[in-house]
């Protein structure tokens, strides 16, 4: 009988470039939800990213920056409609776009951040200049700036408070039945609390 030929294992590519940067900040979000910001150390976020310590050391000072730039890198923004003609569809897919976010690696590791904000409150306070505010603000803050810049929706009304009303109705339905809300929910969210709260009634059919 003869034997089968013997199928050669292929070897690991080294990483460069854009694929090493994504797995570093994978590993490092990965590793701040499992040790937490006072466990975050390069070697920790080296061994899970399979690389040498070196090579997180030519790009970044501090395991904190490598974080903010993983989580600037991977935070989404909302893209509103070109022409601005669906102000409540946009905000609802803002909303959406809000959930898959918070069940993503980065809204897991912003909620370890946050968790420990009372003992690194200069760690939140970069997250949201380098993050938050960078990206745009909130989700639906896009869409209303959006739209403001467009004519349609007087400017003097997005305060803060509307700029955060959305997302904050989201986090309560969460701490309050430990569940993600659903369409129909974001749905009310847009039409009884947003939209009156910039001078638009949604029509009642």
């Amino acid at each position: 009988m003869s034997e089968e030929p013997q199928v050669p294992t292929p070897r690991r590519s080294r990483r460069r470039g854009d694929d090493l940067i994504q797995a570093i900040h994978a590993a490092v979000l990965a590793e701040v939800a499992e040790v937490g910001v006072g466990g975050l150390t390069m070697e920790g976020i080296a061994k899970r990213a399979a690389t040498a310590k070196s090579s997180l050391y030519r790009r970044w000072p501090a395991p904190r920056d490598l974080l903010l730039d993983a989580l600037y890198e991977a935070h989404p923004q909302e893209l509103p409609s070109p022409g601005a003609d669906d102000l409540r569809g946009d905000l609802i897919q803002a909303l959406r776009q809000l959930i898959a976010w918070m069940i993503a690696p980065a809204g897991i590791a912003v909620r370890a951040v946050m968790a420990e904000r009372q003992r690194h409150p200069e760690l939140v306070e970069a997250l949201y200049d380098r993050v938050f505010d960078a990206r745009g603000g909130t989700f639906t803050d896009t869409v209303l700036r959006h739209y403001a810049a467009q004519g349609q929706i007087d400017p003097d009304l997005i305060t803060p408070v509307v700029r955060d009303i959305g997302e904050a109705l989201v986090f309560k339905h969460v701490t309050d039945a430990n569940d993600l809300p659903d369409d129909e929910k974001l749905a009310a969210i847009v039409d009884q609390a947003i939209l009156p709260a910039i001078g638009i009634l949604p029509d009642r059919k």
